[in-house]
C-alpha cells in the first residue's frame, strides 16, 4: 500500500493514475454503450488501446507547467473536460446513434431547447460507473492519501512523455491502415474512426474534415454543376399521365409524424388498435398508401427528412444539414417553386422554439412565407410536451387552425408533430383510456401511449378539415420523418410482432427500423396500397408532379413514386440501401445481402451474378449519395438557375408580426382574397375545430386565440 501511495505521490504517477481511469471509463462506453461492430480480435485490440494515444498526449500537457499546485489543477481540468466529453457522447449516442462532431458542438445553441428533458430521459442507473471514479479521486485527496508533488518535473520528461502518446498514435494509426486501408480517406461511418483511433481522435479528425469542406466551398467552380446536372437528366422519370396534375390547384398539406414507424399501422395492444384514425385513412378508397417505403435520414434526423422532402437532396454523411449549411445554401425548394409557378402561399406549424435546428433560418432561405413557431401560441406550462420539444400535438393542430384559416389558398403548409418524440412521455391525462403494452422495455410502452395521442390528433385535424370544406379541395401528405425506437427497444419489441429476439438479425432492424408510412390522401384519389420502394427522397417529385410541376429541370436526386421510370433503389444514409428483392448491409469492401422475401442471408460465393449486380448497385447508391453531397458541401446551386425561376432572397422574408402580414394581404386583396376565413364571410372557423385536449377544457378557446394575438402583436 505504501509502494502504491509513493507513486500516486509523485506528479507523474498520479497523471498515470488519471489516464488508466479515463482509459478504462472509455472503453467501457465502447462495449457497453456504443455500437462499433467489432469482427475479429484484432479490432478488439485496438478498441482497447486506441483510448491510450490522446489521453496520454493531453494529459502530457499538465507536465509542462512549472508551478506544481496549477499543473494539478490543468490535470483536473483535462480530467474533467474529457470525462464529460465521453459521457456526452454517450447519451448523444443514446437518442441519435452516432458520435458528437463539431457541427454538433457549434450548433448546440440551435437545439438547446428541448435536450434537458430528452437527454435525462436518456440517463440510466448503470451511469454512475461513469462517476465513480470522481469519488475516488476525491477521498483520495480528502484522505490526503495522495498529496500535490512539490518536486519540480523536467521538461526532458514531459516532452517524452508528449512524444509517447504521439508515438503511440502513431502506431495505431499504421495498424488501423493496414487492417482497414484509407481509413481516414474513405470514411462513411463515424464508428469506424471511433474503433480504430478512438473517441478523441475523432473529434480531431471532425474538426480538420470541417476545415477542409470550408476551403472546397470556397474553392468550388460552375463547371462542376455540369456533372450535377448530366446526372439528374440521365435520372430523371417522366411523370404518369394518370397522376400528373391530379392536385393541380389544391392546398397542399404535409404533417410530419414524428418518430413513427410503419409497424404502427394495425398493431393492436391488448385488443385496442393503437392507431385507429391512421389505419382507416392508411386504407381509405381515396388514399394511396405505400408499404416499402424508407426513411433515409443521418444524424440530423428530423431536419434531414425536412431536406429531402423540402429541397430533393439528402441530408449530410454527418451533423444536420440545416444547423450546418441549411442557412447560406442556395435552394431549388418546394416552396419557392410552388409558389411561384403556381401561386402557393406556404407556412410551418411547429411548436417549438424557432431556432431549433436552425429552421427560422433556413426556411427563409427555401422560401417560406410563414413560420408559426411557439411565440405564435398561447403557450401555458401544461401545453407543452413533457420532452420539451414544443407544443402538444392537440394544441398544436387545434391553435395552429387560426393562422390556417388566414392563410390564401392554394396554401403548401407543414405540421411537425412532436409528442411522439424520443422519450416519449406523456401524461395520464393526456392519455386517456388507452392502454399501453406491459412490455419489460418501458421506452416501448411509452412510445404506443404518444403514438396514441398522435394519431387521435391527427383524426381531430381531419375533422376541422371535413367541417370547413377543406378536405375537398386539399391533398394532404403524411410520413413518417424517422425511425422511433433504437435496436435494443426494437429486439424487446420482437415479441409483440410475432418474432423472438434469439432470431431477431439486422435484416428484422432494418424492416422496423428503417420503414416508415408514407400516405397521400385526397378527395378522388384512386387509392389503394402501392407496393413500389422508394424512399423520403422520392417525396419531393411526386408532390410536384401531383401538382402539375414537371420537376424535368429542377436538381432533384429522387424519382417520382407513381413514374413508370422510378429507380427503386433506396440507399440509407450509411450507404447501405435497399431494392425490391434485396436488402444489402456493407461493412468495408465487404457486404452481406438479404432476401427481402425470405429474410435470410445469401452466401454470396454460390451467386456470382447476384453478386456483379451488388457490385453495380453499389456505383450507383454511391454516386447519388456523393452528388448530393457535393451539391450541398459546395452550394452548387448557387451556380444554376431553372429557367423560369428566381433563387430566393431571404432578406424578402420575415417571420416578426406576421398577423399583421397575414391582415394587410388580406385586405389589400379585399373580394379577390381567397383565404377559408374570406370565403367564410370574414368569420372564424376556428369554432369547427373539436378537440379533447384536457388543456383547452378551461376559460381559454381557440375561438377567442386570434384576436388575443393580433392585439398582443399590435
Amino acid at each position: 500500500m505504501k509502494k502504491i501511495q509513493s507513486i500516486l505521490n509523485s506528479r507523474l504517477g498520479f497523471m498515470t493514475f488519471l489516464i488508466v481511469c479515463l482509459w478504462l471509463k472509455t472503453v467501457v462506453a465502447y462495449y457497453l454503450d456504443f455500437s462499433l461492430s467489432v469482427e475479429n480480435l484484432l479490432q478488439h485490440f485496438f478498441l482497447i488501446v486506441n483510448p491510450l494515444a490522446t489521453i496520454v498526449f493531453l494529459m502530457s500537457l499538465a507536465l509542462y507547467i512549472n508551478k506544481a499546485k496549477l499543473s494539478y489543477i490543468v490535470m483536473g481540468i483535462i480530467y474533467i473536460v474529457d470525462s464529460v466529453f465521453i459521457y456526452a457522447n454517450i447519451l448523444y449516442y443514446r437518442e441519435l446513434a452516432d458520435f458528437i462532431s463539431v457541427s454538433t458542438i457549434t450548433g448546440v445553441s440551435k437545439v438547446a431547447k428541448g435536450l434537458g428533458s430528452s437527454t435525462a430521459g436518456s440517463m440510466q442507473l448503470r451511469d454512475l460507473i461513469y462517476i465513480i471514479d470522481f469519488v475516488i479521486i476525491f477521498l483520495l485527496f480528502i484522505t490526503r492519501f495522495v498529496k500535490i508533488d512539490n518536486r519540480p518535473f523536467r521538461k526532458l520528461n514531459a516532452l517524452a512523455t508528449t512524444c509517447l502518446g504521439v508515438a503511440l498514435f502513431s502506431a495505431d494509426l499504421a495498424g488501423s491502415e493496414a487492417n482497414r486501408p484509407q481509413l481516414l480517406s474513405r470514411t462513411f461511418d463515424h464508428s469506424y474512426i471511433v474503433k480504430y483511433l478512438g473517441i478523441n481522435a475523432f473529434l480531431a479528425y471532425d474538426s480538420v474534415r470541417s476545415v477542409q469542406n470550408d476551403q472546397v466551398r470556397s474553392s468550388a467552380t460552375e463547371t462542376e454543376v455540369d456533372d450535377v446536372l448530366d446526372y439528374t437528366k440521365q435520372n430523371y422519370a417522366a411523370p404518369d399521365p394518370e397522376y400528373f396534375g391530379k392536385a393541380n390547384g389544391k392546398n397542399i398539406i404535409i404533417i410530419h409524424l414524428e418518430s413513427f414507424e410503419q409497424f404502427l399501422i394495425g398493431m393492436k395492444i391488448n385488443g385496442q388498435e393503437v392507431t385507429p384514425f391512421l389505419n382507416s385513412l392508411y386504407n381509405d378508397q381515396n388514399t394511396v398508401s405505400f408499404d416499402n417505403f424508407y426513411h433515409e435520414v443521418g444524424a440530423g434526423r428530423t431536419s434531414d427528412a425536412e431536406t429531402m422532402l423540402e429541397s430533393g437532396l439528402y441530408g449530410l454523411p454527418e451533423g444536420s444539414f440545416f444547423q450546418k449549411l441549411g442557412g447560406d445554401n442556395t435552394f431549388q425548394a418546394a416552396p419557392a417553386i410552388l409558389g411561384q409557378k403556381k401561386g402557393y402561399t406556404s407556412a410551418v406549424f411547429h411548436g417549438n422554439t424557432g431556432s431549433f435546428w436552425g429552421r427560422n433560418v433556413t426556411y427563409k432561405n427555401m422560401g417560406y412565407n410563414y413560420f408559426f413557431d411557439e411565440s405564435y401560441y398561447n403557450v401555458t406550462p401544461g401545453s407543452l410536451s413533457e420532452n420539451n420539444y414544443g407544443m402538444k400535438d392537440k394544441l398544436l393542430f387545434s391553435e395552429g387552425a387560426k393562422y390556417l384559416e388566414q392563410m390564401q389558398q392554394p396554401f403548401y403548409v407543414k405540421f411537425l408533430t412532436v409528442t411522439n418524440h424520443v422519450g416519449y412521455p406523456l401524461s395520464d391525462e393526456d392519455n386517456g383510456d388507452f392502454q399501453t403494452s406491459d412490455n419489460s422495455n418501458s421506452t416501448v410502452n411509452r412510445y404506443f401511449k404518444t403514438a396514441h395521442y398522435l394519431d387521435k390528433s391527427v383524426e381531430e385535424f381531419f375533422n376541422y378539415l371535413k367541417a370547413t370544406g377543406l378536405d375537398k379541395n386539399s391533398m394532404v401528405v403524411l410520413y413518417g420523418d424517422h425511425y422511433g425506437l433504437n435496436e435494443e427497444q426494437h429486439t424487446a419489441l420482437s415479441t409483440l410482432l410475432g418474432k423472438s429476439p434469439d432470431t431477431w438479425t439486422e435484416f428484422n432492424t432494418t424492416q422496423t427500423m428503417q420503414k416508415v408510412p408514407f400516405m397521400i390522401h385526397m378527395d378522388g384519389l384512386k387509392g389503394g396500397i402501392n407496393h413500389t420502394f422508394g424512399g423520403e427522397i422520392d417525396v419531393l417529385p411526386t408532390i410536384l408532379h401531383l401538382a402539375g410541376i414537371n420537376t424535368g429541370q429542377y436538381v432533384q436526386m429522387g424519382t417520382d413514386l407513381f413514374s413508370k421510370q422510378h429507380n427503386s433503389i433506396v440507399p440509407f444514409r450509411n450507404r447501405n440501401f435497399i431494392t425490391p428483392h434485396y436488402t444489402v448491409y456493407r461493412t468495408g469492401n465487404s457486404e452481406r445481402v438479404y432476401s427481402n422475401e425470405t429474410g435470410e442471408q445469401i452466401d454470396m460465393r454460390d451467386n456470382p451474378q447476384l453478386l456483379t449486380k451488388v457490385a453495380k448497385w453499389e456505383k450507383e447508391v454511391d454516386l447519388r449519395l456523393k452528388t448530393s453531397d457535393n451539391i450541398n458541401n459546395k452550394n452548387l446551386l448557387r451556380f444554376y438557375t431553372p429557367a423560369g425561376f428566381t433563387p430566393v432572397n431571404p432578406a424578402n422574408y420575415s417571420y416578426q408580426n406576421q398577423v399583421q402580414q397575414m391582415e394587410q394581404l388580406r385586405d389589400s386583396l379585399g373580394d379577390k382574397s381567397t383565404s377559408l376565413y374570406s370565403r367564410n364571410g370574414n368569420k372564424s372557423t376556428t369554432d369547427l375545430y373539436n378537440t379533447d385536449a384536457v388543456q383547452l377544457q378551461d376559460d381559454r378557446t381557440p375561438i377567442d386565440s386570434w384576436s388575443y394575438l393580433n392585439k398582443k402583436a399590435k
